[in-house]
């Protein structure tokens, strides 16, 4: 269904248990035939199909603003997102080396050796590039992927899948499975011939998914909720840090785990900044994702609107009320609330929608203790011309992400993942590769 417009735009058969016990045989005989081949051909390999991405990168950005309603600009960095994680997971398969250990009587040397089937379950916040996240890695060392999109976004998947074999990769190598979760997502979690699940979504349905795996000993990488902070110092530049806050909590949304949806002010700035981050707020627009000049589109279902609506009720304090479209499609405007205490749930909670709180904070002490107030710990920003600040803050924020002064977290090169309950692993960087193979070590004997 169009968020934008509650149109039906397609309708995908779900799989079944059976689909997908046959989908791990096919991937098992293809992952063998995949991992014998030379590095060299199966990084070319991966280079034609990020090639044939390319070549579709505006059918795929469409795509995605149909079913997930991504603005426009959004879905067309998304699709380009796919097509620099193949290349870049490309060139790490001839570097997927291992060691040569030095050891008395012989030589000893270790290999990195593929899984075998690995199943990426996506989320629909982030469709495309998530699904790539897993499967681009997992796929450059050697192993078979099977991806489980979310039920509400599986178009881009389908249309991934179909784009690998006309890039020439083998049959049965890259498979998409749409389907409820509890049904074919199950199936495949708990099938004995899957050596790892890639999951991203909530921190329940994970924690679900661990507990799966610990079953068969699978391996499992899972990036979860967050509740990131954006602190901002009085000595910060205060016009660019709020005129960059919208964007981080309002990218996508607000669908996004990501999200700096608790800004933290020093006490001393914090009327003057609002006073600078409420017109940087109503300066997004929200309306068409079609619309290039569109910056924030819909909600991506009725259920997730209630969800963010039971957070806001009437009476809920608002410093800034931002304007949606009325009619048709899923629309929610930006709010800033300020709430009373710390630990109110729309203070500590996902929402996982277009609202941030507004808390003042008194010193480094209080910014640190009030950042590490939530069960999470993915991302969070920090805004400061004080260099030894910004050091001292980055080590005492609990988060796998951080940025100083920006709200950039996320590259195709750099690592990625969360502490505590926002997630287990990490993604993306030069060490991905190695996250989908086993070590094996081997000893030679030189001597008589």
């Amino acid at each position: 269904m169009n968020p934008a417009t509650e149109e039906v735009i397609a309708t995908v058969p779900a799989s079944t248990p059976a689909d997908a016990d046959a989908a791990v045989l096919r991937a098992a005989r293809a992952q063998r035939a995949w991992a014998a081949l030379a590095p060299a051909d199966r990084a070319r390999l991966l280079r034609r199909f990020a090639i044939v991405v390319d070549d579709h990168l505006e059918e795929l950005a469409q795509l995605e603003v149909r079913e997930a309603g991504h603005p426009i600009g959004n879905a067309r960095w998304e699709a380009g997102n796919v097509r620099d994680l193949l290349d870049y997971a490309a060139g790490g398969v001839e570097r997927l080396s291992g060691r040569q250990i030095p050891v008395a009587g012989g030589l000893n040397v270790t290999f990195h050796e593929p899984l075998g089937v690995v199943v990426v379950i996506a989320p629909w916040n982030f469709p495309m590039p998530i699904a790539a996240w897993g499967a681009a890695p997992a796929l450059a060392a050697g192993n078979a992927v099977i991806l489980k999109p979310a039920e509400t976004t599986p178009l881009t998947a389908l249309r991934l899948a179909a784009l690998a074999l006309e890039a020439g990769l083998p049959e049965g190598l890259f498979q998409v499975l749409p389907g409820a979760g509890p049904v074919v997502g199950n199936a495949l979690v708990e099938h004995p011939g899957v050596a790892k699940v890639v999951f991203t979504g909530s921190t329940p349905v994970g924690k679900q998914i661990m507990a799966k795996c610990a079953a068969g000993v699978k391996r499992v990488t899972l990036e979860l909720g967050g509740k990131s902070p954006n602190i901002v110092f009085d000595d910060a530049d205060l016009e660019r840090a709020a005129a960059a806050a919208p964007g981080a909590f309002l990218d996508n949304t607000g669908q996004d785990c990501c999200a700096r949806s608790r800004i933290l002010v020093q006490r001393s700035v914090y009327d003057r900044f609002l006073e600078l981050l409420e017109p940087a707020v109503r300066a997004v627009t929200v309306g068409d994702p079609a619309d290039p000049a569109t910056g924030m589109g819909p909600l991506i279902s009725a259920a997730q609107r209630d969800r963010v609506r039971s957070y806001v009720p009437q009476n809920a304090t608002a410093a800034i009320r931002g304007e949606a479209p009325g009619g048709k499609g899923f629309w929610y405007p930006a709010t800033v609330l300020t709430p009373a205490t710390a630990d109110e749930p729309v203070a500590v909670e996902e929402i996982f929608g277009p609202v941030a709180v507004l808390l003042p904070f008194d010193d480094e002490a209080d910014a640190v203790r009030l950042a590490n107030a939530t069960p999470y710990g993915l991302s969070g920003s920090i805004w400061t011309r004080d260099v030894g600040r910004a050091l001292r803050m980055s080590r005492a924020v609990a988060a796998g992400n951080l940025s100083v002064n920006s709200h950039s977290a996320v590259r195709y090169s750099t690592p990625f993942g969360g502490f505590r309950e926002s997630g287990l692993g990490r993604e993306l960087g030069p060490d991905a590769l190695a996250a989908f193979t086993e070590t094996k070590n081997v000893f030679i004997s030189t001597e008589e």
